[in-house]
C-alpha cells in the first residue's frame, strides 16, 4: 500500500467517524454510513463515504438539520 493511499484511507475513515459523531449529536443516526470497501481498491485514491440508506423519520431530521445549517 502507498502512502498516498493509506493517507487517504485514514482521512477517509476520520471523515466518516467525524460523520458519524456530528449527526448523533442532533440526533440523527445513519446505520450504514461507513467507508465503502469497493473505494479503497481505486488505482488512485479516492475513498467513497456511503451513507447508506435511512428511514423517512431520519430523512425528516436531515432535512431540518441541513436548513438550520443553512439559515432557512
Amino acid at each position: 500500500m502507498t502512502a498516498e493511499r493509506t493517507t487517504a484511507n485514514a482521512a477517509a475513515e476520520a471523515a466518516c467517524d467525524e460523520l458519524m459523531r456530528t449527526l448523533a449529536r442532533t440526533g440523527i443516526v445513519l446505520p450504514s454510513l461507513s467507508v465503502d470497501p469497493v473505494s479503497y481498491s481505486y488505482q488512485h485514491p479516492r475513498p467513497l463515504i456511503e451513507l447508506g440508506r435511512c428511514n423517512l423519520e431520519t430523512t425528516f431530521k436531515l432535512i431540518a438539520a441541513l436548513r438550520k445549517a443553512a439559515g432557512r
